[in-house]
């Protein structure tokens, strides 16, 4: 069994595993978001966590890391905000072309009924009285609630988008590790 390999947070200073941190690079003196651990260099690390980042660029402790030859924007948390909500916009649009999710009330409904739903989508946006009944349906199935109507609009190329439910299976499953990750990062 392989052991998992680990990095120091430069805001907390706990060793944790790569997979619980966001990896960065520094480009030509910028901080660059490196989720794809492509960029040249060796890789500065902070915790999959907002309030950690802006803690990060507020104190300039990139910069202390590097000995000033880092400059983080100020607006690096927006960037990193911005790529991770699209990695999951892009992946909840890539199971709908696969075919692994369903949209609308009644047939979200149908789903939860026959036990094919791996767990729910809902619009942040939407109203009380929906939520209240899909999270009644969903009987302890998670009900992620990330996006507006008008982003789920968007990745799912139709209109009035407010619940969806993605089916059993290996895409259900890497989509709820994306909405995962990126709900760590708003709420931790």
């Amino acid at each position: 069994m392989e052991k998992e390999v680990t990095r120091k947070c430069i805001v907390c200073g706990e060793v944790k595993p790569k997979s619980e941190l966001l990896r960065f690079a520094v480009v030509n003196g910028d901080v660059l978001p490196d989720f794809k651990k492509k960029l040249a260099g060796e890789g500065i690390y902070v915790s999959f966590s907002k309030t950690a980042l802006q803690t990060a660029v507020s104190k300039n402790l990139f910069g202390k890391v590097t000995r000033g030859k880092a400059h983080a924007d100020a607006g690096l948390v927006d960037i990193v905000d911005l790529v991770l909500k699209k990695k999951c916009l892009d992946m909840i649009s890539l199971a709908r072309k696969a075919g692994c999710l369903i949209t609308g009330f009644d047939k979200v409904k149908e789903a939860l009924a026959k036990h094919k739903a791996a767990f729910i989508l809902e619009a942040k946006d939407c109203g009380c009285d929906g939520h209240q009944k899909i999270v009644s349906l969903a009987q302890g199935l998670d009900v992620f609630a990330l996006f507006t109507i008008e982003e789920l609009d968007k990745a799912l190329d139709k209109i009035n988008t407010v619940h969806a439910a993605f089916l059993i299976g290996k895409m259900a499953d890497a989509v709820k590790t994306e909405l995962e990750h990126y709900m760590q990062f708003l709420d931790a």
